[in-house]
């Protein structure tokens, strides 16, 4: 992957590995009792239960009164409300009430009205739902409960495990902390139905608990700004993550090769695009050997460009914001690989993430310069903001040959 939205760069990811996801403990009901600042993330879980809480989210593609009235078990003094709640929308919607908790319902495109462009369970649409019932903020104070239901929920659970991850940053740097009372069981959990029964198998939502946490990582990230993640600091990212999984006792080895010994290597593309930022470039390698017989060898490699101004070829003053988001695709390979070996996926895995700065100093990549890359070819440069292509090829290079 090359950049954009980490968790769309996950997805895409994923779509090489089967399917992936994680159980979290469940909260006990408690009184409001503690306070936190709103500068803190709300917890995520998956688990087949269904708990009291303090707010309700219910999430189809079809849903009924009878379902949403039976799982509140409020009988027929609510089931007036639900019914109005229901007509209220007219389509792919969301509308909320209080009975007395608070109960939202999100009504997602039918699949007959979903192009094949699109995925069956709109998840897209389910982010932006969920960001407008302000999840993220209401599941730091209160207890949070959404049930998704669907005929064919077994297929869905992973692509809405990660929309509804996308709902939920973990990065916040807010200037001021303005504190809310907590509650002890304070969080979002997730159940998931189909056919009216609650889904019960164990591996899915451990698939859906790995994926949202590579998810929620990959975004927080790409959130954090260029002053804080820069190609020093995104590799100490990487080195806690190999460090964990090596904890937890999965086969996992990390190398790094830095600065000048890129061009001493012979990989001209990343140094060269690198080479003038304050953080030298990086090439991090991350392996995984399954303890079992490995199926296949899959690399993934992602491209790190921290911060892009466009190096010399500089982009204009409305084309640099967001250019931290650039690192996108190896955020999105990184979660893909934590998520991957968590589930211990029979197949080697090789990670190859070239982490650097598009910058501009004396020693900058010049237009007509020409470079050496790794696979041994000379490149000429006529446009220093097409660097994407020059470190991946580095990156396919190294994954082809080693």
């Amino acid at each position: 992957p090359d950049s954009g939205f980490p968790g769309l760069c996950l997805n895409r990811v994923l779509h090489l590995l089967p399917s992936l996801i994680v159980l979290a403990g469940n909260h006990n009901m408690a009184n409001l009792n503690t306070t936190a600042p709103l500068t803190t993330s709300a917890t995520l879980s998956f688990s087949p239960t269904f708990n009291e809480a303090s707010e309700y989210i219910f999430v189809g593609r079809s849903l009924s009164a009878d379902s949403i009235v039976s799982k509140l078990n409020c009988g027929d003094a609510c089931r007036d409300i639900v019914e109005a709640m229901l007509s209220s929308i007219d389509g792919p919607g969301s509308a909320t009430t209080f009975l007395p908790a608070k109960v939202s319902v999100v009504l997602l495109p039918a699949a007959a009205n979903i192009t094949r462009n699109n995925h069956p369970f709109s998840p897209h649409k389910l982010t932006e739902a969920l960001c407008g019932l302000n999840l993220d903020t209401s599941g730091i104070a209160k207890s949070v409960q959404i049930l998704v239901s669907d005929d064919e929920m077994g297929r869905y659970v992973v692509p809405v495990a990660t929309a509804i991850s996308r709902a939920l940053p973990l990065y916040h740097s807010k200037s001021s902390e303005v504190s809310v009372e907590v509650a002890d069981d304070a969080g979002v959990s997730v159940s998931f139905f189909q056919g009216g029964a609650m889904v019960t198998d164990d591996e899915l939502y451990r698939s859906a608990t790995a994926v949202s946490e590579g998810v929620r990582m990959a975004a927080r990230l790409g959130d954090m700004p260029p002053a804080e993640l820069n190609p020093d600091t995104y590799s100490a990212e990487c080195r806690a993550i190999a460090s964990k999984l090596k904890s937890d006792g999965h086969n996992v080895t990390i190398t790094e090769t830095v600065g000048d010994d890129l061009k001493e290597q012979g990989y001209g593309g990343i140094f060269g695009v690198g080479q003038a930022a304050a953080q030298p470039p990086r090439l991090v390698v991350m392996s995984y050997t399954p303890a079992g017989e490995s199926l296949e060898h899959i690399a993934l490699c992602g491209k790190g460009v921290c911060y892009d101004t466009g190096g010399l070829s500089l982009k204009p003053k409305s084309g640099m914001p967001g250019m931290k988001h650039d690192m996108g695709g190896s955020a999105g390979c990184l979660a893909a690989f934590q998520a991957a070996v968590t589930l211990k996926l029979p197949r080697k895995l090789t990670l190859v993430l070239a982490l650097v700065e598009n910058s501009i100093n004396q020693h900058a990549l010049r237009n007509d310069d020409i470079i050496t890359m790794k696979s041994g070819r000379t490149v000429e440069i006529n446009n220093t903001d097409a660097e994407g292509r020059l470190i991946l090829g580095d990156c396919v290079s190294h994954a082809s040959n080693s």
